[in-house]
């Protein structure tokens, strides 16, 4: 049994118009104990959506959620606020997008450190800002005795991101959700956080879902990828597997707009690919493929009949009618 199992899971929003905004639709996926499974895919695809609706953070209404996210056995959407909170911060964690906004302006780094040891460990205060110390010191943060008193406008932006990492494993969770660690921060910054995220992962052995739109991160740091689009898995595999050989037309197009290191030393540099069009609307029930209207190979085929999920290469599934099946060695 995987440690997280997330199926057929569908977020909705009701509009104000009176309509329905299909943010996730339908996304089925696993984790297993120790993994690092990296979900990828434009703005608005529903990545972030997903982490929220895995923690049950979207209000209901507007929200509405259906299908199953199992942890380790238990259905989250079947416990009651109580249960989730008990598990919220303690077994699963979550590292938000914006440090400067996620962390409150008026404590102090070690009241926010203490606040999920004491509830969910039952720390005294001078026990949890110990703790607080010991968990800025394993982060990396210089002084840690001093931070611990300091709040989040005199800490630099890549000392924040730091924060909210200490905050997400002090309880030591089976699994952190980590929504886009390195958006905002400078490339040296960001190569300190992924290499921090790589060593706590050995040392706690925590499992990993990391929430990104940078392919290189992915590179870095994922053992799987499951590539998003309007709201569905369009493929997963393999990182490896999917930077060699990529199915579906929508990878293929996130992957020819990376810059390739030292293209231009040769003289012969081209123009990065680009992905045409725009996405489809999510308050509309898409017929046929989600990327048919983007898609250069698209055929009356896309866009009346939705391809399933099929395995194209061991281990590797892909939703595209025409994508290449590789011959299984025998």
């Amino acid at each position: 049994m995987a440690l997280l199992e997330v199926e057929n899971l569908q977020t909705h929003f009701r509009t104000p118009d009176g309509g329905v905004n299909r943010a996730v639709d339908g996304l089925t996926f696993s984790v297993e104990a120790g993994e690092t499974v990296a979900i990828v895919g434009e703005s608005g695809c529903g990545k972030s959506v997903t982490s929220m609706s895995i923690l049950r953070l979207i209000p209901e209404p507007p929200g509405q959620l259906a299908g199953s996210i199992r942890f380790e056995g238990r259905d989250l959407l079947k416990l009651s606020e109580r249960e989730m909170r008990d598990i919220r911060g303690n077994e699963i964690s979550m590292i938000f997008q914006e440090p400067m906004t996620s962390l409150n302006p008026v404590l102090s780094i070690g009241q926010q450190i203490g606040e999920a040891l004491r509830l969910h460990q039952g720390l005294s205060k001078s026990q949890a800002e110990a703790k607080a110390v010991e968990m800025l010191t394993l982060v990396g943060i210089p002084a840690p005795a001093k931070r611990v008193k300091e709040y989040p406008h005199q800490l630099s932006g890549g000392m924040r991101q730091r924060v909210m990492i200490a905050i997400a494993l002090a309880c030591n969770p089976k699994l952190l959700i980590a929504d886009e660690p390195t958006t905002a921060l400078d490339v040296t910054i960001q190569a300190q956080i992924l290499d921090l995220m790589r060593d706590l992962k050995h040392r706690v052995g925590a499992a990993i879902v990391l929430i990104t739109h940078d392919l290189g991160v992915v590179a870095e740091v994922a053992e799987r990828v499951i590539v998003m689009y309007a709201g569905r898995k369009v493929e997963e595999a393999r990182v490896e597997e999917l930077f060699r050989a990529p199915k579906h037309p929508y990878t293929q197009g996130l992957l020819g707009a990376v810059p390739k290191l030292g293209s231009s030393l040769d003289g012969t540099t081209e123009r990065l690919a680009e992905i045409p069009g725009l996405v489809p609307s999510l308050k509309q029930k898409i017929q046929g493929c989600v990327f048919a209207s983007r898609c250069p190979h698209a055929t009356e085929l896309c866009r009346e009949v939705p391809p399933a999920l099929e395995e194209k290469a061991p281990r590797h599934v892909a939703a595209c009618h025409y994508a290449v099946k590789e011959a299984v060695a025998a």
